[in-house]
């Protein structure tokens, strides 16, 4: 812990202009606290809070945390990190006198641009239109690891360690909306030349279900025999990859589409542009898999299609140019995730060259 008067230290200072939300307390002239979070921005001096678009019968006056600071100008700003790591978790607190900036000011129309560079929702609200808070620091007080490296980026590091292959879900449907901010996340992934060369098919029906589990079933039984599997072990990983279909809630089949693809002259570069487009497949995926999970779903990947993929557009319909890759099945786990499997340690994937 350390406290001071005057501006902030350097850390302090990377730390609080990194975060993207702090909370504010107030108080009224009776010492009466009122604590909500905000977004702001730093400019070395000054904390500002936009004052957002409200309602016309409300004006931003009559705001609680406005009347405060009209009250009783003294105010904290604390802005922190927590993380699943405890090493990691860090503060920065604010004290300081908060007055309204007025409209039109050097200093408002300032704040504003700083708030808008920060926030790009901002750039399409009128928040010029009125005051911001101003926040004019007179003591510090933080604590923890404000310069761990890569320490913003823990949220997602958590998802990404946090996410579980699942096998068995629960018969509970999942919402529409959900399934679209999955595919949408998919939607976003890097492809080559930018032609998004994928098609996404969502599958919830049974009927439909037990039509594409069959037809990939008939091929996989004729792949297993040619390899000499027991007709026992046949039928029991059959039953098991049914399973899997059925009793997900969505199935989310991924398909390539090399319609958009760049054509070349030789047969090699153009291996490489359809490379490319697998590799941005893989990309979706992965969007969609940590969409699901920051969804709260659960997910697992299958890779099935790739081995039957006209039995697959077959039994969904599906256009002949689309190739069918993978296959995600989506929904609430039945029980615990299986536990997260050891990876190989940094040293044993990594190549470093001067």
């Amino acid at each position: 812990m350390r406290a001071e008067t005057g501006l902030l230290s350097a850390d302090e200072t990377a730390f609080l202009t990194r975060q993207r939300v702090a909370r504010l307390a107030t108080a009224d002239s009776d010492g009466s606290p009122h604590t909500i979070p905000v977004c702001f921005a730093y400019d070395g001096r000054n904390l500002y809070i936009a004052l957002d678009e409200k309602p016309k019968d409300v004006p931003v006056t009559r705001l609680k945390r406005v009347r405060n600071i009209l009250e009783n100008p003294q105010v904290a700003l604390v802005a922190d990190r927590y993380a699943e790591d405890w090493d990691l978790l860090a503060y920065v607190m604010v004290r300081g006198r908060a007055e309204l900036v007025e409209t039109g000011t050097d200093e408002q129309t300032a704040a504003v641009r700083l708030l808008r560079g920060k926030y790009h929702q901002y750039e399409r609200m009128r928040i010029e239109e009125n005051p911001v808070i101003a926040i004019r620091p007179e003591r510090v007080a933080s604590w923890g690891a404000l310069d761990a490296p890569g320490g913003e980026a823990e949220p997602l590091l958590e998802t990404l360690k946090g996410r579980r292959s699942v096998r068995r879900y629960l018969e509970r449907e999942v919402p529409d909306n959900v399934i679209e901010k999955v595919v949408e996340a998919a939607r976003w992934a890097p492809s080559p030349h930018g032609t998004q060369p994928w098609r996404f098919a969502v599958v919830t029906k049974r009927e439909t279900k037990e039509r594409l589990a069959d037809a990939m079933g008939e091929e996989w039984r004729r792949n297993l025999e040619m390899d000499g599997q027991d007709a026992a072990v046949v039928e029991k990983r059959l039953e098991g990859s049914r399973g899997r279909l059925l009793d997900a809630p969505v199935l989310l089949l991924l398909c390539l589409y090399p319609g958009d693809l760049d054509a070349y002259p030789d047969p090699e570069r153009q291996r490489n542009e359809t490379t490319m487009a697998v590799q941005s497949l893989g990309a979706a995926a992965q969007n969609a898999l940590l969409a699901a999970y920051e969804q709260g779903l659960d997910a697992g990947w299958m890779c099935a299609p790739l081995f039957c993929p006209g039995e697959v557009t077959a039994a969904l319909g599906l256009a002949p140019e689309l190739v069918p890759h993978a296959l995600l099945t989506l929904g609430y786990a039945a029980g615990d995730p299986p536990k997260r499997r050891s990876r190989r340690p940094l040293d044993g994937l990594v190549v470093y060259r001067d």
